[in-house]
């Protein structure tokens, strides 16, 4: 492909990207609902329009953006479609079962939400991937707070603070390696300065499920409802002690091999087989039944409406829904990025970074651009990385400031937008949508206003040349681990 294309003008960027924002604000004003396959379609086909006949762009370069964004989205929805395989397989098995029967007389409900954030956290640390924290302990959790009365969207909120703050911090996490990598710094050192505004927030997320939790401690859980909810599991489950342990077992694979790194999507699906061999022996389901389940969705009638509602999901064709928000909205994404518009709206940012206030601030809103304009995190960590890196080694700024904005901004912002790729996720995962969730996922919106306060105030924005003495540089620190 020719690679000296004519680059869109600023003004038709903007209409572009204008259109796509002005046409998501129409449909949730007007329509309130966060089904947005039509608005990523006909924002795509304005997109198309508008630089074929006004930027004389070729609609080779258009196709190449489309094929470049449905392979970022490739792996990433088949594993979305691979945990839409699994959760029927972990019902069946006692996984879910097991852990909403024990979790609800183990856990109070006062303090639910707080074990909530801790738990995935940990989780997420441990193995470095939020999206396999909320495929596997926050889909147990959700269950759990069901069990327990707690809204949905608190619990949702909760394991999405939880497993963020994880995958932030953690020295395996794919979007920790890719910002470090992509502003050539060491990756503890990234997570160092990371930590500056995400320990604030995780702090304020914890508060906030304490404060949360005391709803629940006034008795507004009803005893009677946990006592039917044991009573409905126990008579259609396998839950005694034994057979509850066999039953963590395709969790606790996913686990142990997240830890040793093994493929992220050969892991899903060895767990789903797991769960299906111990679904077939232990509880007594045929393998017609199981392929049935796995495909469509797991279905029971317990007699008890509650009940039914939280173990009857999961399936293959549940996620298709999710997986085709996914693929249409990297493809948009591909569309922008390969034809230059991206390019042209970072750029023309770059004339308002003279210091280093404005050079964060302006990093940061302009990796939320690029999240909300091709929902994906790590397109929004690779453009605004390359392009904003100079201007912090012009002001003689640690390069760890840039690596930790990239982190502050657009991968935060992804959970929350109904259309991006982590909200799709999280949302096709758990079950409620970001719209219900994101008041309640305190880190997610705590960390950038925290971030944007140390960019104001001058706080944490660490100068090469003022670093203490035996502290390396952030050029310095990436030769020793290249030499190491």
């Amino acid at each position: 492909m020719d690679q000296n294309f004519k680059k869109p003008s600023l003004a038709i960027s903007l209409i572009i990207v204008l259109f796509l924002f002005g046409s998501f604000a129409v449909q949730l004003i007007t329509i309130g609902s966060p089904d947005v396959h039509m608005t990523l379609i006909f924002s795509a086909a304005f997109a198309v329009v508008l630089l074929a006949v006004f930027n004389k762009t070729p609609i080779a370069l258009i196709e190449e953006g489309i094929i470049h964004g449905t392979k970022i989205a490739t792996i990433s929805m088949m594993i979305l479609m691979f945990i839409g395989v699994m959760i029927p397989a972990w019902i069946a098995a006692g996984t879910i079962p097991s852990l909403i029967y024990y979790g609800v007389q183990i856990i109070s409900p006062s303090v639910f939400l707080l074990t909530t954030i801790l738990v995935c956290s940990i989780s997420c640390l441990a193995t470095g991937t939020s999206w396999g924290t909320a495929a596997t302990f926050g889909v147990a959790l959700m269950g759990i707070g069901s069990g327990l009365g707690v809204d949905p969207a608190m619990t949702a909120g909760a394991v999405i603070s939880g497993a963020i703050f994880g995958d932030k911090l953690s020295p395996i996490s794919d979007t920790v390696n890719l910002s470090s990598a992509t502003c050539e710094v060491n990756v503890f050192a990234h997570i160092k300065s990371v930590a500056t505004a995400t320990i604030p927030g995780y702090i304020l997320a914890l508060v906030a499920a304490v404060f949360l939790g005391m709803k629940y401690a006034k008795g507004q859980i009803d005893s009677h409802e946990v006592d039917t909810l044991l009573s409905v599991l126990s008579s259609n489950f396998n839950v005694t002690p034994i057979y509850a342990i066999i039953s963590l077992i395709p969790m606790l694979l996913v686990v142990v091999l997240a830890l040793r790194k093994f493929n992220a999507l050969a892991t899903i699906v060895i767990s789903a087989l797991v769960g299906m061999a111990i679904a077939i022996v232990f509880q007594g389901y045929h393998l017609t039944d199981m392929m049935k389940y796995m495909n469509y969705g797991y279905v029971i009638d317990t007699g008890n409406i509650d009940v039914d509602k939280l173990l009857n999901r999961g399936g293959l064709q549940s996620m298709m829904w999710t997986v085709s928000i996914g693929y249409l909205g990297l493809s948009y994404g591909g569309i922008l990025e390969k034809t230059g518009v991206l390019d042209t709206l970072l750029f023309s940012a770059k004339s308002v970074t003279g210091n280093a206030r404005n050079l964060i601030l302006t990093h940061m809103l302009a990796g939320m651009a690029t999240v909300m304009a091709t929902a994906s995190p790590y397109v929004c960590i690779l453009i605004p990385g390359r392009m904003f890196i100079a201007g912090y080694d012009k002001l003689g700024i640690k390069r760890t400031v840039a690596s930790r904005t990239l982190e502050h901004s657009g991968i935060c912002l992804d959970p929350l937008l109904p259309w991006s790729l982590g909200a799709v996720y999280f949302s096709g995962v758990l079950g409620v949508s970001p719209l219900k969730y994101a008041p309640y996922t305190v880190l997610c919106w705590a960390v950038p206003i925290i971030a944007a306060f140390y960019a104001i105030t001058g706080i944490f924005v660490w100068k090469e040349d003022s670093l203490p003495d035996g502290v390396k540089t952030d050029k310095e620190a990436m030769k020793t681990q290249a030499e190491n």
